[in-house]
């Protein structure tokens, strides 16, 4: 069995999902891609950034489509010292987030961190990110939409659910929410990929990744351990409100690590 608790083993690329129109955030997405968005006058990006530095990554691959020139600029400025290594989605505005992460495969030969770009969270949170294979998963909260799971009794997914009322109150304390965030060993991302090459060479692009950890959760061809993040430390962003949200968000975080 692997050891997946060894200095060789840590996990130091990232992978970034950032090919998206972010047409729920119109207008805001007119000019500038979803990740450079400000948070009380800080891009997203630029906060992931950070959270990956702190926790001592050495390298970020973004995918990248909407307004990309825009991602690159940004990038070789604040890049903060990661080497910065890009995939281009040419089908963004037709294909889903399964298509981006297909993409991703040609730079990424290793264990890796896998992130979506409209998040915010308190960096610490990624420490248990670093040896895989987790997955972030939250408390339901109101405000939360998205894909939900279902967690065995050795804290591991047993299954994914998607398309269900995410604050049913039935829900609530049998799932949880996803957070988008993944750490997979190198084993695990090749069944992941094999698994995306069929889906593709489907036509199958206009599917969430999700779909395919679903399959591969209830077929025992992928296993997840689930890291629990705090609501109050962390917020995705999809709406104009929620950008609101963050703010608020984002406060907290900051008048947490005031208090340690």
């Amino acid at each position: 069995m692997e050891n997946y608790y060894t200095r060789e083993n840590r996990i130091t690329t990232a992978c970034l999902l950032a090919a998206g129109t972010g047409s729920r955030l119109h207008p805001y997405t007119d000019s500038v891609p979803k990740c450079l968005t400000e948070v009380n006058g800080q891009p997203i990006l630029q906060l992931l950034v950070d959270g990956l530095l702190d926790n001592g990554f050495k390298r970020l691959v973004v995918v990248v489509g909407h307004l990309e020139h825009c991602i690159r600029s940004f990038l070789s400025k604040n890049g903060g010292g990661l080497t910065i290594e890009y995939v281009t989605n040419p089908l963004f505005q037709t294909t889903n987030n399964i298509y981006s992460l297909w993409l991703a495969e040609e730079k990424i030969q290793e264990s890796s961190l896998l992130i979506e770009s409209d998040l915010i969270f308190d960096h610490s949170l990624l420490e248990d990110f670093l040896y895989p294979d987790k997955i972030a998963i939250s408390p339901v909260q109101p405000w939360m939409s998205g894909t939900l799971v279902s967690m065995n009794n050795q804290n591991r997914v047993s299954a994914f659910n998607m398309g269900v009322n995410v604050y049913n109150g039935s829900m609530r304390k049998s799932m949880f929410k996803t957070v988008n965030i993944y750490s997979l060993s190198w084993l695990s991302w090749q069944k992941v990929f094999k698994r995306l090459e069929v889906y593709i060479s489907n036509g199958q692009v206009n599917e969430y990744y999700e779909t395919v950890f679903k399959e591969m959760v209830a077929n025992g061809s992928l296993s997840l351990e689930g890291v629990f993040f705090d609501p109050q430390l962390w917020y995705e962003i999809d709406t104009a409100e929620d950008l609101k949200n963050a703010e608020r968000i984002l406060d907290q975080i900051e008048a947490f690590n005031e208090t340690l």
